[in-house]
């Protein structure tokens, strides 16, 4: 069977865990290096990768700070030689009432979600302009289109992503280059079980989902792979909700 990532090199934000940590593994598996990019120790993922016979490097980075990221990019190129496929997953979903949201948090969940989108973007494209090919996939949520109290500044960043999205995708589809995003649900994953969003678990698969059962971090998997790849070379500017049909659009 054909692997759809051979000869690819991707480079995942937030992969240490969760969804990243899922994405990853699945590159690997469709013949990808990759390149493990997290604040958290990205080192066992690694090992995972290799032992499906891939290369993985783990890269410890801030990706919301400009210099962590320059200097990561130099390391990446180095050690990994380029970036065909940037997926853009580093982010958090801090619960607060909007009179609780200080400008301080406020200006931090758009340095992680968004500034980071933009940074890791900037710090990579130059090279897929020159292949004339590459993938920009970056992760945002269903939550832009809900109703959903106390995540004000999260919704926002999340609209944010679809926003840049959506207009880079204007202006690199004459290199080769699209740019997409993935909108996941209610994912189970490390950092969402130990969160307050763990009240939900039990409750929103059968509340407003189609498909009834707790969504997992590989289930976003296919998605990423299937944007990733040449099987959607024509396919660019686009959200692809994958939510167990919790928005339908």
């Amino acid at each position: 069977m054909t692997k759809k990532l051979m000869n690819r090199v991707a480079i995942i934000t937030g992969a240490a865990s969760g969804i990243g940590q899922a994405i990853a593994l699945r590159y690997a598996r469709e013949g990808a290096d990759i390149a493990i990019v997290d604040i958290a120790d990205g080192t066992s993922v690694c090992a995972d990768i290799h032992r499906l016979g891939c290369k993985a490097e783990y890269f410890k980075c801030d990706v919301s700070n400009e210099a962590e990221v320059s200097h990561l990019a130099k390391n990446v190129i180095d050690r990994l030689g380029r970036c065909d496929i940037l997926v853009n997953n580093a982010g958090i979903y801090p619960l607060a009432p909007f009179e609780e949201i200080s400008f301080k948090d406020w200006k931090r969940i758009f340095e992680i979600n968004v500034d980071s989108q933009f940074l890791m973007t900037k710090a990579f494209l130059a090279g897929m302009k020159e292949r004339r090919w590459g993938r920009v996939i970056n992760l945002t949520s269903t939550v832009f289109w809900l109703k959903i109290e106390q995540y004000t500044h999260y919704v926002s960043t999340k609209a944010a992503n679809i926003g840049f999205t959506r207009a880079l995708s204007a202006e690199v589809g004459s290199f080769g280059i699209t740019v997409n995003a993935i909108a996941p649900g209610l994912v189970k994953t490390r950092t969402s079980e130990n969160s307050p969003l763990a009240g939900m678990f039990d409750v929103l698969p059968n509340t407003m989902q189609s498909i009834h059962r707790l969504e997992e971090p590989e289930d976003l998997t296919g998605a990423a792979v299937f944007l990733a790849s040449d099987d959607a070379a024509f396919i660019t500017g686009q959200t692809l909700a994958v939510d167990g049909g919790m928005v339908r659009h």
